[in-house]
């Protein structure tokens, strides 16, 4: 009855209920009814128990058999939490968390440390406060049929929106299962102060935290919506941005899959100089074990091409390891360069507000492609074309970019990529955006409680996003920005 549809198919979970479940809880309650109804009367007032009404000579190995279900009924509860939580999250509905995806085949196979341990906790304070399984057993009811009744209400939905059935079969069903499920209900509310409170408590309490974190997500995203910088303000500042455009590659970490984040017009407004390349890195995950590496990168343009603005959205599956900065640095630069050498119309996928974007593979997965060649790299020079710069005045390590004889690439193109590759010599800078959420001035207080404290706490005890824990500190420029929504 708990099995998740993550470890199991939902070919196994009808037959286990179908011939082992059900049939063994109808054997298990006319066995408990048939005794009561035989020892309904009780002069001495104790209560009759479920092992009370099971034969002696059986009873040691129901109790074997009871303890072992509990076990399979708590892993059960446990890992459900573990795929609500992880939904939750992936909505935007609770913080972030650490997920530990313990499968390579079965997405839905995970494991939540946080969650883990605040089970246990919540475990033990239950069973040292309450000291009785009388009250346990009422708090339990109560959780159990609302569990029961919410699933009714939720059933009556499905039957409407995804199954397309009529909405008188639909308000039957629900009377009709609804109208029992609330009679126990009711009947486990009178038990409220006898131990029934604490589900409603822990209900309450994490509904607050998933409100707060989903309304202050929301106006987060609301705002870098809303204040996404427009394509004719970046051509009013011209190619050089209003500012010195110095060698290097900026990486602006974003969010945006699309436009220009608020927070570059930041950046352009703030420092007196910017990198020659600047690249929107966005990272995703997507729920598939392991993403091809010939697919692994998304790259497109910002702007006209003298701007030097690009786009690359980096696709990592949840069993993908993020590799280092070096490695990723690499295959980054080889992919916009691979996207400049190959930009044709017939290549290209269209996103949001036009922008063009080009799936690129890594340098490791197209052997075709354009690829780095640092110095001594002499012996590919007779099958391919090297595009590389002036040697710089002072040593250095350089990087070249090895270019595939065919087809030829025009001279824009060449330029371009030489560009690139000086500002590759340069280095990358990780540039990171840390915004501030608060309540706009004149907000009520109810907002001014959620926004700068409620949302605030959460969103500084929650974890950070993966591409921010690798990387390097030494190439990081941390900006600040309010967000006043």
């Amino acid at each position: 009855m708990f099995a998740d549809l993550g470890h199991f198919s939902q070919l196994s979970i009808k037959v286990a209920f179908t011939f082992v479940v059900y049939p063994s809880l109808i054997l298990a309650y006319m066995g408990q009814a048939a005794y009561l109804s035989k020892h309904h009367i009780n002069e001495t007032g104790y209560r009759i128990g479920f092992y009370v009404s099971v034969p002696e000579k059986i009873r040691w190995p129901v109790l074997v058999i009871a303890i072992l279900a509990a076990v399979v009924g708590s892993q059960s509860i446990i890992t459900g939490t573990f795929s609500i939580i992880k939904q939750c999250s992936a909505w935007g509905c609770f913080p972030k968390i650490k997920i530990i995806h313990t499968s390579s085949k079965i997405h839905g196979q995970i494991y939540i440390p946080q969650i883990n341990w605040t089970l246990m906790l919540l475990c033990l304070a239950v069973t040292i406060g309450f000291r009785d399984t009388k009250r346990m057993g009422n708090a339990s009811g109560l959780a159990v049929i609302t569990v029961m009744l919410v699933t009714t209400c939720l059933m009556s939905l499905v039957i409407v929106l995804c199954w397309h059935k009529s909405v008188l079969l639909a308000v039957f069903f629900l009377f009709f299962f609804g109208s029992i499920e609330a009679l126990y209900f009711s009947a486990s509310l009178m038990k409220f102060l006898e131990g029934a409170w604490v589900p409603i408590a822990l209900a309450l309490i994490f509904s607050v935290i998933m409100y707060v974190w989903h309304y202050g997500t929301l106006k987060k995203y609301e705002f870098d919506v809303q204040n996404k910088v427009s394509i004719n303000w970046l051509l009013a500042l011209g190619p050089t941005l209003g500012i010195v455009r110095v060698r290097g590659i900026g990486l602006i970490h974003t969010e945006l899959v699309s436009g220009i984040p608020a927070i570059f017009s930041h950046f352009v407004t703030n420092l007196l100089a910017f990198h020659q390349v600047v690249v929107f890195l966005c990272i995703k995950s997507v729920p598939v074990p392991h993403v091809s590496p010939g697919e692994r990168f998304l790259v497109g343009r910002v702007g006209p091409k003298g701007y030097r603005l690009y786009r690359c959205i980096a696709r990592y599956g949840y069993r993908d390891i993020h590799k280092d900065d070096i490695e990723f640095e690499k295959d980054l630069a080889c992919s916009i360069a691979e996207f400049i050498r190959s930009e044709r119309p017939e290549h290209i996928t269209r996103m949001e507000n036009d922008e063009k974007m080009t799936v690129i593979g890594t340098s490791s997965s197209n052997s075709q492609g354009v690829s780095i060649c640092a110095d001594g790299g002499d012996d590919h020079e007779d099958s391919s074309e090297i595009v590389s710069a002036k040697s710089p005045e002072k040593p250095r390590k350089r990087v070249r970019f090895v270019v595939p004889e065919s087809p030829r690439i025009d001279n824009d193109a060449r330029e371009e990529l030489r560009e690139l590759m000086e500002a590759r010599e340069s280095g990358m800078a990780f540039i990171l955006g840390h915004s501030y959420v608060r309540a706009k001035k004149g907000s009520n207080l109810m907002k001014r409680i959620v926004i700068n404290y409620g949302y605030d706490f959460l969103r500084r005890n929650s974890r950070e996003p993966t591409y921010a824990l690798n990387i390097p500190h030494a190439s990081t420029l941390e900006v600040g920005m309010v967000y006043l929504v």
